[in-house]
């Protein structure tokens, strides 16, 4: 489902589960966001976190975000995976 551009900041729009089966250091799980975006990533719970919005969304200026989140144990060596999403963002203020 589209973001409503006129959403406000620490809106969750996703909500991102993680596993690593493995033990110790090799099974903590951090993730984070590869680039500049106006959402963060929270921890919510035991190997889950929120998407939130952080800063105000113009659709004029930005229709869609293409975001990758790594997922990456502490590990050594650290293990990684990622995964992309594409956030639309819809127009609320035209007629």
């Amino acid at each position: 489902n589209p973001i409503p551009e006129d959403a406000v900041p620490s809106t969750v729009v996703a909500l991102i589960k993680v596993r690593d089966r493995d033990s110790g250091d090799n099974g903590e799980v951090r993730c984070n966001i590869d680039g500049d975006f106006p959402f963060r990533l929270e921890p919510s719970s035991a190997n889950a976190y929120k998407l939130v919005i952080a800063s105000a969304l113009d659709r004029e200026k930005v229709s869609a975000y293409n975001i990758t989140i790594t997922a990456r144990d502490r590990g050594i060596p650290a293990l990684s995976s990622r995964a992309a999403l594409v956030l639309e963002v819809s127009d609320v203020n035209d007629n």
